[in-house]
């Protein structure tokens, strides 16, 4: 007599944990939108806020990163929105949101160090929580 061993657990397991990291990289999307709405408002408001570097190669006016940020920031807000629903498009614009953020942040490093780098940190997360394949594409 031969047993059947049922495999439903372990599916139902990876899928759990396939929704449990889209739904992380909706939230950190989520936060990283909104922070970067409110360092792009910080940046547009009052450029003293951040700190000035001389001789940057990569020397831009921090007004015209904050509207960068801004921009970006509604952007990803709204991704992770779709996210949230489950949608397919989310996901991929989702990596090249968060692609976006890491170069911006890149960029704007010696504006704001410290935070520059929890954001291209975080962004990096995100994109490796959506490349994660989910249930049925596994």
């Amino acid at each position: 007599m031969t047993a059947t061993h049922p495999t439903h657990g372990r599916t139902t397991a990876k899928h759990g944990w396939a929704t449990g990291m889209t739904a992380f990289a909706a939230i950190m999307l989520m936060i990283a939108g909104i922070l970067a709405v409110l360092r792009g408002i910080a940046a547009i408001a009052e450029d003293e806020v951040f700190v000035s570097t001389r001789n940057y190669i990569f020397e831009f006016d921090l007004t015209g990163w904050g509207w960068t940020h801004l921009a970006l920031g509604v952007a990803t807000v709204l991704v992770s929105m779709g996210l949230f629903q489950g949608s397919g498009w989310a996901r991929v614009i989702g990596v090249g949101i968060a692609g976006l953020v890491i170069i911006a942040n890149f960029l704007s490093l010696p504006a704001y160090p410290v935070w520059s780098v929890i954001m291209i940190a975080m962004s990096a997360f995100v994109i490796w929580a959506l490349c994660t394949p989910r249930g049925k594409d596994a």
